[in-house]
């Protein structure tokens, strides 16, 4: 009865990859503005089918023409998401010095860690902060290129140095005020601006620090460390996702596995 209906591998192939795209723009918008819109035009677009179906030639002809110009209307509508994944895509197969990671993988280049001075350096640092609730953002880099946001603050090129660290995000210091970036275990810049997200799920407690963790974190590989100036709590932030750090043992293990 149903001979009419042929399937070969191409066809389950095809149904498998278009699955798997729509589940990527799924988690690539989840719990943004952007879930709404996209949900539309997955609704318009299914109300044109049927338009067709029902041989309605003028509602047809006239959706067709939306549909027809629907790519341009997505690239200005989604061009944020766009955008974030493209990075993603890039920072997947490319490191920092635009090198090819199945380049690295068959030559036998491991990815760089953190070194344990350097680590110990940074989670006493963010111990004394909290204690202190003294307000800090600190973004520690990894694959992605973070030059675009090292370019807006102040560069440094310092030794990791607790001292230093609590230095720059002593209140009133005049570099206290932004991120500080992280990279190849150097201080590469201070008072830099992150990109604030525009997820609007995030809990209301949270204040812009936390807020330009996401972005960043939305937008790249990078990992980002929070100190709350009116908790004294320790965030960590990585792909999209806020955990609070209950000690600093659980922040040292999270920076560790961050590297491997």
């Amino acid at each position: 009865m149903l001979d009419f209906i042929k399937i070969d591998f191409i066809d389950i192939l095809d149904i498998f990859l278009v699955g798997l795209l729509i589940y990527q723009a799924y988690k690539l918008i989840k719990g943004t503005a952007a879930l709404n819109i996209f949900t539309g035009i997955i609704v318009f677009y299914f109300i044109w089918l049927v338009v067709k179906a029902l041989h309605m030639d003028l509602l047809s002809a006239i959706l067709g023409q939306v549909i027809g110009v629907g790519v341009l209307a997505l690239i200005i509508l989604f061009q944020q998401e766009i955008r974030r994944f493209l990075l993603r895509l890039g920072t997947r197969y490319m490191d920092s010095r635009q090198q090819l990671r199945l380049i690295n993988a068959f030559l036998g280049k491991k990815k760089r860690g953190m070194s344990l001075e350097v680590l110990d350096e940074i989670t006493l640092a963010c111990r004394r902060m909290a204690e202190t609730k003294t307000g800090a953002l600190i973004v520690l880099s990894h694959s992605s290129s973070l030059e675009f946001v090292a370019e807006t603050g102040d560069r440094l090129e310092a030794i990791v140095s607790r001292r230093l660290i609590e230095n720059v995000f002593f209140k009133n210091a005049p570099l206290h005020d932004g991120a500080m970036i992280i990279s190849d275990e150097k201080i590469i810049a201070a008072r830099c601006t992150l990109p604030i997200t525009e997820n609007p799920h995030i809990p209301a407690h949270l204040g812009m620090r936390h807020r330009a963790a996401l972005g960043l974190s939305e937008q790249s590989d990078a990992a980002v460390i929070v100190v709350s100036e009116q908790r004294g709590e320790i965030s960590y932030v990585r792909n999209g996702e806020i955990k609070v750090m209950k000690s600093i043992n659980e922040l040292r293990l999270a920076i560790e596995d961050s590297y491997k």
